[in-house]
């Protein structure tokens, strides 16, 4: 089963020209939690028709309608890894 998770990309990043925020890298919402940036969980949805519409009322909610292009809607397959590794630390 595949569920949809839609996410919120808060920017406070450096990472465009002079030193300026970067909302989108190309098509792509960028975002660099090291450099500041909030990924917000929205919630977790079956379809992607749910969670296009938790982006839709999100959208008229304070700090959500600041960034109102600044959202990601993942897909994820339930009972499977994602990440199948491990980490280092730097």
């Amino acid at each position: 089963m595949t569920v949809y998770l839609p996410w919120h990309i808060g920017h406070r990043n450096e990472a465009g020209e002079g030193g300026s925020t970067l909302h989108l890298d190309g098509e792509t919402v960028h975002v660099d939690e090291e450099d500041g940036d909030d990924a917000k969980l929205l919630g977790v949805y079956p379809t992607a028709e749910k969670a296009a519409e938790r982006r839709r009322r999100a959208r008229l909610l304070p700090g959500f309608a600041d960034e109102p292009d600044c959202f990601v809607i993942d897909e994820h397959t339930l009972d499977e890894d994602e990440w199948t590794g491990g980490f280092v630390r730097v």
